[in-house]
Order: C-alpha cells, then sequence, then structure tokens
C-alpha cells in the first residue's frame, strides 16, 4: 500500500485529483493508516455518490479538464511522453479502483467495525480512451455529462443544476417551426454550416421549450446549450475564445430578446451577429427568441426628434432581426389548435374528461386569461391532475 500512496505521488496529467475530498482521505489513511483516517475517507465516498469508489474515480476522469484531453480537443497530435504518461497513470487509478474495504484494512491492528463500500468493475483505461477518441461526442471538464449551462455574476459558464426535462414527444403542434431548429442542429453536429436563429411570436408558444427540447434530444451527439442573459450579452466574445478549442458544439441561448432605444447591448449582439472572426467559431451558433419582430422596443416619442438620417437609424434598428441567417415565427394558436393541444396534453397527462366538457373548461380557462397558447393549455391541465377533473373553475 505504501507503494500505491508513492504511485498517487507521481500523477502528472490527473494531479488535480488529488485534490478531490475522496482521493485525499484515501491519500491520507495510506500515509497514516488510523481508524479515524478510514473513517474519514469512508464518510467522503458516501457523500460523493454512495459509497461506489470505481465509479468515483470514474467520474472524477470524465470530469478532468487535463493537458490531455485539452490537446485531443484541439485535435492536436498527443506527443509519445504523454500518451505513457496517460497509460501509466490510468494504471495506478485503475488500482486505486479496485481497492476494497478488506485489502485497507489490512493496513490497521483494529477490528473494530469499519463502514464498507462498493467498487463497481470498470476497465479505466479502455473506456477512457474510447471517450478521447469520440471527443467531440462526449467532451471533458464540465461538459461532460452537463447539457445546459449559464452564465454567472463574474461571467463564468457554470452547469444547470435541475436543466428543463422537455422532449420533442412533449410539444404539441408545430412540427415544422421545430424541423427547422433540429435540422440546422444537426447541421451544426455534423460540422456543415448552420445558422443563428430568431424565433418570434406571442407569448407561451413553446419557443424556448423547442429549443431546449431540441437539445435534449442531440445533447449525447455532443450539443450544448449555454443560456445567456440580455444583460450579459458583452461578455459573448470572450465566451466564444474559450468555447473556440472545445470539441463539442453550443447553442448560446438568449431568452426574450428586446432592446430599448441607445442600449448597449445592441451592438454587442450587433457585433456577434456581423460576423467577427472570434463569432465565427464553426462549432457555436446563437438561438434567440423574441415575443416582437422587429426586436426594437419603439415608443412614439423616438419617432420624433432633430437626427437628419432619422430613417437611416430606425432601419439599421428594425434589421437586427435580419442578421439571423434564419427566422421562424410561432403565431398564436387559433381556437381549433388550442383545444388539439389542450386533449393532446390531457391524454397524455391521464385527465379522463369527454372532450366536450374538457373543451368547455379549456376555452372557459382562455377567456378568463384574455387569450389561447400551448403553455396556457399546459396550466390547464396541471391545474386538472391537481385539483381534479371536476373541479369548476
Amino acid at each position: 500500500m505504501n507503494e500505491l500512496k508513492q504511485k498517487l505521488d507521481t500523477l502528472c496529467i490527473f494531479r488535480e485529483l488529488l485534490r478531490d475530498a475522496v482521493l485525499d482521505g484515501l491519500y491520507r489513511y495510506l500515509e497514516s493508516p488510523e481508524p479515524a483516517a478510514y473513517a474519514r475517507f469512508a464518510a467522503a465516498l458516501y457523500e460523493a455518490n454512495g459509497g461506489d469508489l470505481a465509479a468515483h474515480i470514474q467520474t472524477l476522469c470524465q470530469n478532468s479538464s487535463n493537458v490531455y484531453v485539452k490537446t485531443i480537443g484541439r485535435g492536436e497530435q498527443v506527443p509519445p511522453y504523454m500518451q505513457a504518461a496517460l497509460t501509466a497513470e490510468l494504471q495506478v487509478l485503475q488500482q486505486v479502483a479496485a481497492l476494497d474495504r478488506e485489502a485497507l484494512c489490512t493496513l490497521m491492528a483494529y477490528k473494530g467495525f469499519l463502514p464498507d463500500f462498493t467498487s463497481s468493475p470498470v476497465e479505466l483505461q479502455q473506456w477512457y480512451l474510447h471517450r478521447t477518441e469520440h471527443i467531440g461526442r462526449y467532451g471533458y471538464g464540465i461538459y461532460a455529462q452537463n447539457p445546459m449551462f449559464y452564465v454567472d455574476e463574474q461571467g463564468r459558464i457554470v452547469p444547470v443544476g435541475h436543466p428543463d426535462p422537455v422532449s420533442l414527444d412533449s410539444l404539441v403542434d408545430y412540427e415544422r417551426e421545430r424541423q427547422i431548429i433540429l435540422e440546422n442542429t444537426r447541421a451544426l453536429l455534423a460540422g456543415r454550416p448552420a445558422a443563428n436563429i430568431l424565433l418570434t411570436g406571442d407569448a407561451g408558444t413553446g419557443k424556448s421549450s423547442s429549443v431546449k427540447a431540441v437539445v435534449n434530444k442531440l445533447w449525447q451527439e455532443g450539443l450544448r446549450l449555454i443560456q445567456i442573459r440580455k444583460d450579459q450579452l458583452s461578455v459573448i466574445p470572450r465566451i466564444l475564445d474559450v468555447l473556440s478549442e472545445n470539441p463539442l458544439k453550443f447553442v448560446l441561448f438568449i431568452d426574450d430578446l428586446s432592446f430599448l432605444q441607445d442600449d448597449d447591448s445592441f451592438n454587442h449582439l450587433k457585433g456577434v451577429l456581423e460576423g467577427s472572426a472570434t463569432a465565427r467559431s464553426g462549432n457555436v451558433v446563437i438561438y434567440a427568441t423574441a415575443n416582437r419582430r422587429h426586436i426594437i422596443r419603439e415608443r412614439f416619442s423616438d419617432r420624433e426628434g432633430d437626427e437628419v438620417h432619422r430613417n437611416d437609424t430606425l432601419q439599421e434598428q428594425l434589421s437586427l432581426s435580419e442578421r439571423f441567417g434564419i427566422h421562424i415565427t410561432f403565431s398564436k394558436p387559433d381556437k381549433a389548435t388550442y383545444l388539439r393541444i389542450v386533449r393532446q396534453l390531457a391524454g397524455e397527462a391521464g385527465v379522463t374528461l369527454p372532450d366536450d366538457r374538457l373543451e368547455q373548461l379549456a376555452e372557459r380557462f382562455a377567456l378568463e386569461r384574455g387569450g389561447r397558447s400551448a403553455r396556457l393549455a399546459r396550466q390547464l391541465v396541471d391545474r386538472l391532475r391537481s385539483e381534479g377533473e371536476n373541479h369548476v373553475f
């Protein structure tokens, strides 16, 4: 066991793993095998994943943003000495993954109870080399097991803890619109030219849900979504620099996009869409949703003023939407479409009301809220499920 500790000391490519609470606990136990040290190691392992050592080692390797995987991700040739180091270190980590309580407890004279743990069978080297060979599908680091991200207040890309699980199968109507998004995104994944997309239409028609559903369908093929707020548009060039060497494909998603006059964010987005060298990274597209066609919120007072070429300025602002390669409109559903959505959602949810009663409730629900939409249909069905089918609104 002292030899294993020495081998851990020699980690180079995976050296960052030694900062992990589980491996640090194991290292300290090997250094000084006492019951308390063992218990600290076991407690960290329980906290990490419930007590599976091999699975934890595998997760650490998967999430590692080490120099080897970054070199592969950039499409560069790995030097022979680095390849040899990777092989040796994976063998060390395989030895760690194979440890059990009996082997560890032989280092102590203590014979009282100590918590047990398990280790799932894993061929670490074969598994890791397969992932790096197909790195454009699996990714590495924080992108390895998370489909959706957001940009925090410090401008960092952070995984979404509980991403929206919406699927294409759960969305009703707008099949043609969603197919356009799907085909464009598949082109991005295939390395073909893909366009930025602007999705406009009434609130609640499923614009945002459609984008997230496409990502959920394709993320295991190498697609990730990064949501950016409108007030964060200035960080897009830096994000594009960060993503340019990443082997995955990304959708930068801007939800509910709109601008006031003289909004600095307008120029930030315009510069990106006009195609600066940074913006034209081949692994990133921008998808944005808006409730209005022209994005700029214009007041009647904005039409006044003494600017000589006022019309040219207005045309520049109103043409921002034209800088998106694809524009998709999600029209407000008519009565027949709305009721069809309600019936399908109700059937999927197990609501067994007769169609005439369901439609009566749906129309009353829409009338009380001043319009029809797919979002409203889902709210109705959720209410029927929670309050009972015989509830009278």
